[in-house]
């Protein structure tokens, strides 16, 4: 099962079942943090093999490679302890279940001291990367033709 967003930024709890908390802002902030240290929007990393910024980032925490995730122009300019730190807090942010993510209050305070131990990101299911079936397919129908109908009514008051 593979979780589409629209927006990629809404919680997993919101969006598959419409519960909201204070714990959906964090999942949110995350996001946005992730798109910060990469430079780059969520849903536009320009490679097949990922939907979205989490999984991507994921993957390269996931591999000891996290500094790949910095944007390039100011990689070299960035302290890399604090920039892991703040990868390693948009991890956490970013949990599936609101239950395995901190509070923004926390947040906050492992953003600010460097002495607050930090737990360790489980991996996020429902935004990790996509199978390579699942890419095959779509590669499969690329030469299939579709049609998208809409009908579009316009009520007018008197």
């Amino acid at each position: 099962m593979f979780f589409f967003n629209s927006s990629g930024y809404m919680a997993p709890e919101y969006a598959m079942e419409g519960l909201f908390s204070v714990k959906s802002d964090v999942y949110t902030f995350g996001v946005l943090l992730l798109e910060i240290i990469s430079g780059r929007r969520n849903r536009s990393l320009g490679s097949p093999e990922y939907s979205n910024i989490i999984g991507y980032a994921w993957d390269l925490w996931d591999s000891g490679k996290a500094m790949e995730l910095i944007d390039p122009s100011v990689v070299g300019s960035c302290h890399p302890i604090k920039a892991l730190r703040c990868i390693h807090v948009a991890m956490l942010c970013v949990q599936d279940s609101a239950g395995d993510r901190p509070t923004m209050s926390s947040v906050v305070l492992m953003l600010e001291s460097e002495n607050a131990t930090l737990p360790m990101p489980r991996q996020p299911t429902f935004t990790s990367m996509r199978s390579s079936r699942n890419v095959d397919v779509l590669k499969e129908n690329q030469d299939v033709a579709s049609s998208n109908d809409a009908t579009i009514s316009l009520i007018i008051g008197r």
